[in-house]
């Protein structure tokens, strides 16, 4: 996709006009392996590509079922998928708060 589109260009009023963006949903305990994921796009794709880290997880439906996703992502934990993104050399990294 990266090849065929390229980086994300925004217009002057902020909305994208084309190209790659990626986002991520940062899962509990790292099971959305975001450490990993982060490595890939920086290695593989290219640093400059565009990443939207996402920390809106909600366990919902059959998530009870599972210890490891029954719970939303602590602020650590979305603080240290930031800390890997900026590790990686990512430069378009969309973080929220």
């Amino acid at each position: 996709m990266r090849r065929q589109v390229g980086d994300l260009t925004i217009g002057e009023n902020g909305v994208a006009l084309r190209g790659l963006m990626i986002r991520h949903l940062v899962l509990p305990n790292n099971i959305a392996g975001t450490d990993q994921f982060v490595r890939f796009v920086a290695e593989k794709l290219a640093r400059s590509t565009f990443v939207n880290l996402m920390p809106q997880y909600r366990p919902e439906n059959e998530a009870a079922r599972r210890p490891e996703l029954s719970r939303r992502i602590t602020r650590q934990e979305y603080e240290r998928a930031v800390d890997w993104a900026r590790a990686a050399g990512l430069a378009n990294a969309g973080l929220q708060t």
